[in-house]
Formats: structure tokens, sequence, C-alpha cells
């Protein structure tokens, strides 16, 4: 047990939750939409706080980060839980366990430092607070994350976007990278699929941006639910209306959990999606979950020179060094080192 940070008592021994857009009252005995922030007598402690029930050392390649340090590992972790109810959750057993397990919360008890030391002594040049929304369990990503800047490894969050502007401001001097998931650009399917509100998403993706974090931006394409050139090109003008240099990528869908009634992506909606991003002016749109050539690789945006080459999860760099174009020199905009 660990008592939660951003809450405020409300009449009654009731808390009000701040930590994520949902802000849930939440009663005495109760817990918020996470199912792991739970109300003891007008106290909100985090259910989850150290609690891993995954410790993974994955290329940054999967998060999916692109221009943050390419090559290198990351130690990946979670928690049970999530502040989303996504029906094509990818990770809906762990995401999804205190729902589906009668409130039990499980996980090996682990201390930051633990965590900090294990990316130390296995050569992991970040942590990534991953697999579920890191959102909910913030305070133990917050107290790794100040060990980890110490020793000089640098954190990540992979997120659904839907933190609140103060523990987002009170975490970026420690964040490195995120990449947000930006599902869809409709509110109707932000509530159908998600149970959730897409206003939050985009306003996230702009503070980070303005807070000086590294923003990719990722976007699972479902057909038949959010795969229209209409949407498509709604989320490309977004993106480049807060950056060009955003790299978005569209990934494909495999049915899962709750919606196992649409096939998967066709390789030729990728293509078109990011022909449509290139089009409306980003300058890094990638393919991802799908086998063909060239759709993960990135060129220079100047004068096309393959930068790096990508296949699968490993990646070559070929042509860029300290953040520039080895052929023209222009900068290309990432973390590189």
């Amino acid at each position: 047990m660990h008592e939660a940070l951003f809450y405020q008592p409300t009449e009654g021994d009731g808390v009000l939750c701040g930590l994520c857009h949902h802000r849930c009252h939440i009663a005495a005995g109760h817990r918020g939409r996470c199912g792991v922030r739970e109300n003891r007598e007008g106290r909100l402690l985090s259910l989850v706080y150290g609690r891993l029930v995954s410790d993974n050392i994955d290329p940054i390649e999967k998060k999916p980060l692109f221009h943050f340090l390419p090559g290198s590992r990351s130690l990946s972790i979670a928690t049970v839980g999530c502040n989303f109810q996504c029906l094509n959750c990818q990770n809906y057993q762990i995401s999804q366990y205190p729902f589906l397990h009668k409130g039990e919360i499980t996980g090996a008890v682990r201390s930051p430092q633990s965590v900090v030391d294990e990316a130390v002594g296995s050569g992991c040049a970040s942590i990534s607070y991953t697999y579920v929304e890191p959102t909910i369990f913030y305070e133990f990503a917050y107290d790794c994350a100040l060990l980890a800047q110490k020793q000089g490894v640098k954190n990540v969050f992979v997120s659904n976007g839907y933190i609140t502007p103060e523990p987002a401001r009170q975490i970026a001097p420690f964040l490195d990278g995120i990449n947000i998931d930006l599902k869809a650009f409709s509110e109707g399917f932000y509530q159908k699929v998600c149970k959730a509100r897409l206003a939050p998403v985009l306003e996230n993706i702009r503070l980070f941006q303005e807070l000086g974090v590294w923003v990719e931006v990722t976007t699972l394409i479902i057909p038949g639910l959010n795969d229209s050139e209409d949407e498509l090109r709604s989320i490309a003008r977004f993106l480049k209306g807060v950056s060009a240099d955003i790299p978005w990528h569209v990934s494909g869908f495999h049915p899962t959990y709750k919606i196992v009634d649409r096939p998967p992506t066709p390789a030729s909606t990728l293509q078109k999606a990011r022909q449509i991003g290139l089009s409306e002016g980003l300058r890094f749109v990638y393919e991802g979950n799908v086998v063909g050539p060239g759709g993960e690789d990135t060129h220079c945006p100047g004068c096309g020179t393959l930068l790096i080459h990508r296949s699968g999860f490993s990646s070559q760099q070929s042509a860029i060094a300290s953040g520039q174009c080895g052929a023209c020199g222009l900068s290309i905009a990432g973390v590189w080192d």
C-alpha cells in the first residue's frame, strides 16, 4: 500500500482523484475506474505500487519509438490495471486484471532502486513504463524515473494520453520520451471502444510537446471503425499542427479481446495512411505490425537519403550521425544520444 498522489478529500470520507481525466469521485471503500486506486477511510491508496507483473527487456523500436536511441534496449515494466477499457486491448489479461478477477491485485513486489539497478546491470539505455497505462502506477513510475535519471538511464512512457496536466508537468523533467496512442479522431470511437474522451488525448500531445518531452504517436487502424480517409487525414492534420516532426506510427490491427468480428488491417490500408500523413506534411510516417518493404525506414525529409533501415524490431543506422543527415547535413528531429 502506498498513498496516492493528486487527490483531494470530499464530503463523507470521499476523495476526488485528479491523476487522470476521468477525475473519479471515489467513496470510502471503493476504487476508481482504473481498479487499482482505493479510498481507505478518506485516504487514497495505490494498490499496485511496486507490484510488477511484467519485467522484460525490449528493443526500443517495440514501444514503438523510432527516433529515440534507435537500436537500444529498454527495460519494460508494468503493473495490473488501466484507466481505459479498450475493447481491442492486446494486453487485456493484465490491463483488465482487477475487473476479471473480482478486484484481486497481483504482482511481484519490487523497489524503485531494484528496477533501476536491473536497467543499469542489463545495459538498458532506458526504462519504459508500458503494456498498461503507466499513469495508473504513476507513484512508482515517478520514483523510478527520479533514480534512473541520476544514473544516466532515460525514461519512457507508452501512454493513452489521459493524464491530467499537474502530474504531467511534475514528471516531464524526468521523462525523455513518450509514445501516445491517438486511437481515432472521433468522440464516438473513444466513448464506444475505450470508455473515454478524445479531447484530453489531443491536449496531452500538445502539452508533452510543449514540455520538451520527445513525442511519437501511434494509431492502430481497425477496419470499419477508424480507417476512413477523412479520419486519417484529420489525424495527420492535427499532428502537423503540433509539429511536422512528430513521427506517426500507423499500425495494423489483429482481432483480439472483444473485437473479433473485424479482419486484420490490410497492408494497403497502412500504405494509404502513410501516404496521407506524408501528403499532409508530416515528415515521418511509419507502418507497423505488417511485413512490407520500406514502411519502417527513416529517410531524410530533405534529400531522401535512407538514414535508418528497420526490419521487425531491429534497426540499422546507415547515414545519420549526431542527429544529422550524413548526406545533406539536415537536422533530424529525435533523441539520438
